[in-house]
Order: C-alpha cells, then structure tokens, then sequence
C-alpha cells in the first residue's frame, strides 16, 4: 500500500494517540508487516512446528522415494512366499520388514512410493481447485452485480452437492485414471476457494485504504490487483493449507472406489487399502499401515492450517 495514504506522524506538540493507532493499523495492512507478523507468530506455536515437521518428512519422503524404496514401485520381490493363506507379515522375513502384500509386493517400497503419489494427486487437486476458485470469486469480487449474482448462483449449485459425491460423479465421468481423480477433487474444491475469496475482498472493498486509494483517482483493476487482492488473499492461503487434508483423503477415497485407474499393483495408499479389506482376517497390517500414514499426513496438513489460521485472525494478533 502507498505510503501516502497512511496520515502522516505528529511533528511535534502533544502525541495524537487516535493518529498513532491509525498509522498502527493501515501499517499492519501492508502485506510484508502483515506476513512477516504471521511468521513470527507461526516460529512459537508448537503446533504449527508439529505439523511442519509432519508435512516435510512425507514430502520428502515423496521426493527421494526413488533412492528411500527397496524395491522398485511395480516389482513383486516376494510372491515367491504368497499362499492363499498365508501371508508374510512385519518382521517375518528380513529382507521385507513390514511385510508383503497380497501380489508380492513389498509394504515398506508401496508406503514410499504410495506418499510421492498421494501427495501428488492431493497438492495438484488444490492448486487446481484454488486456481478454479479464485478466478470465479476474482471476478464475483471485483466486478459485482449481474457478474458477482451469475457466478454465486453456480458456486450456490456446486455446493449444494456434498463434495465427495461430486468428486465420484466427475470422476466417473471422466474415467479411471489419476489425471481423473485430480479434476474431481480439485472441481469439488473450487466453490468453497471462490466463496471464500469473494466474501474477503466484499470485506476489503469498504476498508478506507481503499476508499483512499479511489479518491487519489486509482482505477478499480489496480486497486483490486494491488490493494484488495494481496489483502484478501490470506484466508485463501489457509483454507488451501486445510483443503490438502482433505484432498489426500478425498483422493484415497476414490482410488478406494476404484476411481483411481492403474493396475492393481499400483503403489497409492487408497488402492493399497482396496486390495487389503480382502485379507483383512490373514494380514490387517495392509490396511492398518496405509490408513495410518492418510491419517497422519491429514493431521500434518491441519495443525499446520490451524496454526496458520490462528496466526493470521486479527482478534488474536496482539497475543
């Protein structure tokens, strides 16, 4: 925000404490104090460091899966030792430490590679739905009237649908494949990012910054692009942070249904638990291993959305 829309500071004489208060406030509106206080405030939550450390130890995981996996993603070293009823489990066999599953495969490679593939379908859904989300509450936001009632109408339809019927629908429209899974649930996504954005910057558009800028004669797309946006932008970010959570979920779920498209062998950790409910009585551990690291990467991805939701509210900003 310019400098020459914040009143200017008392000279001399007695201190105006209201002038001051003032200039504190507009100050904190400036998009660098304001995320430079959000971080600040990010460093000394125990949560936010909890989840941060969940979140980089799977995404690394995801990244280096390729030199951290035993055995390659689609090899089946243990097929050899499958019985109809036996099935080896954790710490049976060395050379498979968590066990095999039911084609042979080893657990320990499916969880690595599972991580690099779930995470891929849940951060690139987001970023669809998000992008999706903001060009619609972008122009509900900006421009108003019949554009702002058209655009909501459609929002209004897409959430009147639960989220996860719409991701099954969309994907069974567009057939089995990840590609497929991505669309749907980024889809299911983009009514809550295009609500959410236009409600912020309705909120934003009658702040005096912005009643300042439009008297010094700025026009309306440069106070949106640089006035209103960055400032509305921030519950967006937070909500994206949330949605990841749900998204790997929402993405396991599908790849569960049969929705996810690859051969059965596929390492992702909702095909992983498809294929587990069968030996369920023989080997629990193929489904138990998978829902645990869904649940724990869905709780990284929520401390770390919570922390940075409780950093960012302004009724919590003094603290």
């Amino acid at each position: 925000m310019s400098s020459s829309i914040l009143p200017p500071a008392p000279s001399g004489g007695p201190v105006d404490d209201t002038a001051v208060v003032d200039r504190e406030l507009l100050a904190a509106q400036s998009p660098g104090g304001f995320w430079r206080d959000v971080f600040r405030r990010l460093r000394r939550n125990p949560a936010a460091w909890a989840g941060a450390v969940i979140v980089a130890v799977f995404v690394l995981i995801a990244v280096f899966a390729p030199w951290l996996a035993p055995y390659p993603e689609m090899a089946l070293p243990g097929a050899k030792y499958i019985t109809p009823t036996y099935i080896p489990g954790p710490g049976e066999l060395p050379q498979f430490p968590l066990g095999l599953d039911r084609f042979g495969g080893d657990v320990l490679s499916k969880l690595i590679w599972g991580a690099q593939a779930s995470l891929m379908i849940g951060v690139v859904s987001t970023i669809f739905g998000l992008a999706g989300g903001a060009v619609l509450g972008l122009l509900a936001g900006t421009f108003g009237g019949w554009v702002d009632n058209a655009v909501m109408r459609v929002v209004d339809i897409l959430l009147s649908v639960p989220s996860l019927l719409l991701a099954v629908s969309i994907a069974a429209v567009l057939g089995q494949s990840q590609l497929s899974v991505m669309i749907a649930v980024g889809a299911s996504q983009v009514p809550i990012f295009a609500r959410l954005l236009r409600a912020s910057m309705l909120q934003q558009r009658s702040a005096d910054y912005v009643l300042s800028a439009q008297t010094l004669g700025l026009g309306r797309g440069r106070i949106t692009m640089s006035h209103v946006l960055p400032n509305s932008i921030g519950p967006v970010i937070v909500q994206g942070t949330l949605t990841l959570a749900t998204a790997v979920i929402d993405a396991a779920a599908l790849s569960f249904l049969g929705l996810g498209g690859g051969r059965p062998e596929t390492a992702e950790w909702g095909r992983m638990l498809t294929y587990a409910q069968a030996e369920l009585a023989i080997a629990p551990w193929l489904a138990f291993l998978p829902g645990i690291c869904i649940a724990v990467t869905a709780l990284g991805f929520t401390l770390l959305g919570e922390a940075l939701r409780e950093a960012m509210d302004p009724r919590t900003r003094g603290r």
